[in-house]
């Protein structure tokens, strides 16, 4: 079933993940760890003239190999008179395995068939992705909507908001920020940015700050949404962040 004949956006689980860099300098890293970064990073020295060490403050986050899923942002749609509601929670903490497993058994006591679906932006290339392997990393069986290998393209359960916007560019990238402002969409004022993550956590242990930025960016994504399919926003007063 393609994403836009979805009858029942409660069968859809919006989401949005915020990382980090699995220790905070690349000092810290083992001789081995720092080769092996300085190694998939090499192309990007020599085009930028960078060192592996400057570059770890920006993509030691981004890589999963050597980053961590601090929170997972999830929401779910219903239906509301002649709307929908949303709402939206977080899985944060420091232990990342902790953390998935939650995530996971969520996914396989409310999404586990067919008709289920995950919804992000960037997901196809980030978000999904990222839990899944870091669910490999630490023995986690991955559950139906994440366990895609070897299947077809139309039986994958992923639904990217930033794929809907390309309408087939595949050069296309255009972040969440831009969409909402140019499609009229309104988000909060946030205090921190993704580049602050790391700062935030490592330096003021503040995960309840990143949870907070990490859920306002699932709730962006589902107004994305909607305004994508031609439907609704959700009025501000149907909104429960908990």
């Amino acid at each position: 079933m393609r994403a836009d004949h979805i009858k029942d956006l409660s069968k859809i689980l919006f989401l949005d993940i915020e990382t980090v860099p699995e220790v905070y300098d690349f000092g810290e890293l083992d001789e081995r760890g720092a080769k092996l970064f300085s190694d998939k990073t090499r192309f990007e020295q020599e085009r930028t003239g960078r060192t592996a060490e400057e570059l770890y403050g920006d993509k030691g986050g981004i890589f999963s190999e050597f980053g961590k899923v601090v929170c997972i942002g999830v929401g779910g749609l219903r239906r509301e008179g002649d709307g929908h509601a949303l709402r939206v929670t977080s899985f944060h903490g420091d232990d990342e395995r902790e953390l998935l497993q939650r995530f996971t058994d969520l996914l396989n006591k409310s999404y586990n068939t067919d008709d289920h679906w995950l919804c992000g932006h960037n997901g196809k290339e980030f978000d999904f992705p990222w839990i899944a392997r870091r669910c490999i990393v630490h023995r986690i069986k991955l559950p139906k909507l994440l366990d895609v290998g070897g299947l077809k393209p139309w039986e994958v359960g992923f639904i990217d908001t930033m794929n809907l916007w390309s309408f087939g560019d595949r050069k296309n990238f255009t972040s969440l920020g831009l969409l909402t402002h140019i499609l009229g969409i309104p988000t909060p004022k946030d205090d921190i940015s993704g580049a602050d993550v790391a700062r935030v956590y490592y330096e003021d242990k503040d995960l309840e700050r990143i949870a907070t930025y990490c859920k306002k960016d699932v709730v962006a994504t589902v107004q994305l949404f909607l305004r994508l399919k031609g439907e609704a926003m959700v009025r501000e007063e149907h909104i429960a962040l908990v």
